[in-house]
């Protein structure tokens, strides 16, 4: 793909459509009004919800319309940078579209400037754990890498700092693949993780939803890297779709890739077997950790570290917060903060991950996923479930089917003592909602912080 020649921005009338909180809108509009573009930023959140936004672009010389958006500034804007979850069917897009506006996402902007090589790596769940993974591992070479994409901040403003001889790594969620498919544009090296429902909200169908995952396989070439997962059955689905050199992982395979062989990640070639990393040092529990500790170790293969990397790297891996996030121990209860859990999937994981008796704390925003596999799932390990937010009705429902004791509560912190009152020495509790946050929370992150509260103020005042 021919790099974007970034002259043309200067005198560019560019709308930003989103600010946002979480650095890509920022990025944007740092970067292209250093380039010499004339910048409208408009979100419909208002000046006091985006004051940190707008204080970090102090001084740039941008116009803002906040608490709405004006259809002028589609309709005469030469191009639109557009917050990656708004639907491709908005009205403004439409029109922004039809009046010759080249449409862009930050991380779009990002790829065409981009002189390195890109791993992106998309999946339902696992994908930021992954990355950081891929991160620790890379730590351990001496290659100079630079992580993005849907974890940390925009990289727009250190492509100056960049050269082809650098490796970049992006965690890349389905609302960034949708509008890169615009792009026709693919990375370098590509894994998925897995598929399983969800942002049906957004995406409106599974089959929506699936074939924006796909974009990042539809554009690579025949020198390129796909790495599926042979576990997981929408993962290795895509096979079918693979235009560049497929490598397997999995845990039981005969396949040539990375499997486990007498508790070793070993990489099987033609004739040989090389050992990786014996994974009874891998820190972060759970079968699902153990494939994206393998999906890590193939992906850094392919990007050039080498087996010591590997190994050195996932034996320092620690975890991240709000991922399985151990937080404390009273009476032989353990507490765990997974509020980055925001799928059924995800929260089956979790439980699975323990062989121990769970009490879950579930529910949070409606995405439009059905949760009858997820009691399923669960119904050995959990005796009983708290339940809140906005789907508390239809997770209830889905746990009487299976015999599944729950309370619904108003509040994380009524959850949290039902919680406890239930527990007994040996068990887990946890916080792994299966939903997003949107309903109660600012974000996940606010959800995992104030569970993380709730129990550190109980371990120092059981009371």
């Amino acid at each position: 793909m021919k790099r974007f020649n970034s002259k043309k921005f200067n005198q560019m009338h560019i709308t930003i459509m989103g600010l946002g909180k979480f650095g890509g809108g920022i990025g944007a509009a740092m970067f292209l009004a250093g380039k010499g573009a004339q910048i409208t930023v408009t979100d419909l959140k208002g000046e006091h919800e985006l004051s940190e936004s707008i204080s970090m672009l102090k001084g740039l010389g941008i116009r803002y319309v906040l608490g709405r958006h004006e259809i002028n500034d589609f309709t005469q804007a030469d191009m639109v940078v557009v917050n990656p979850a708004v639907p491709k069917n908005s009205e403004y897009i439409r029109v922004a579209r039809k009046n010759g506006a080249i449409l862009q996402t930050e991380i779009g902007l990002f790829i065409q400037q981009c002189p390195a090589p890109i791993c992106g790596i998309t999946g339902s769940n696992g994908k930021s754990t992954t990355v950081s993974m891929i991160k620790s591992i890379l730590e351990c070479t001496d290659k100079t890498f630079w992580i993005g994409g849907n974890i940390g901040g925009s990289l727009l403003q250190s492509l100056p700092d960049m050269s082809p001889e650098d490796i970049v790594v992006l965690e890349l969620s389905s609302f960034q693949l949708e509008w890169l498919g615009e792009m026709k544009w693919s990375p370098h090296v590509a894994a998925v993780l897995n598929l399983t429902p969800n942002h049906l909200d957004r995406h409106d169908s599974f089959e929506l939803y699936r074939s924006a995952k796909g974009n990042i396989l539809e554009y690579q070439k025949s020198g390129d890297k796909a790495i599926l997962v042979r576990d997981d059955p929408g993962s290795r689905n895509f096979s079918e779709f693979v235009r560049g050199n497929l490598v397997w992982v999995g845990t039981g395979h005969d396949y040539y890739g990375i499997t486990i062989e007498e508790g070793w990640i070993v990489r099987r070639l033609v004739y040989e077997i090389s050992m990786i990393f014996d994974t009874i040092n891998l820190s972060v529990p759970g079968k699902h950790n153990l494939i994206n500790a393998m999906t890590a170790a193939a992906c850094a293969r392919e990007i050039g570290a080498d087996n010591n990397s590997v190994s050195r790297g996932l034996s320092s891996f620690k975890g991240l917060q709000h991922r399985l996030e151990f937080v404390g121990e009273h009476n032989g209860i353990k507490f765990y903060n997974d509020s980055k859990a925001t799928t059924p999937e995800s929260t089956i994981a979790a439980v699975k991950a323990f062989d121990r008796q769970v009490i879950p704390i579930l529910g949070g925003y409606d995405k439009g996923a059905a949760f009858d596999h997820m009691a399923s799932e669960i119904a050995g390990s959990v005796p009983r479930a708290a339940l809140i937010g906005t789907t508390a009705g239809l997770i209830s429902e889905a746990l009487k089917k299976e015999g599944t004791g729950f309370t619904i509560y108003s509040s994380l912190e009524e959850a949290f003592h039902g919680c406890i009152a239930h527990a007994k020495k040996g068990d887990i509790v946890v916080l792994s909602p299966g939903c997003a946050s949107y309903d109660m929370f600012t974000d996940y992150e606010n959800r995992g912080e104030i569970f993380k509260k709730l129990v550190l103020s109980y371990i120092e005042n059981p009371g």
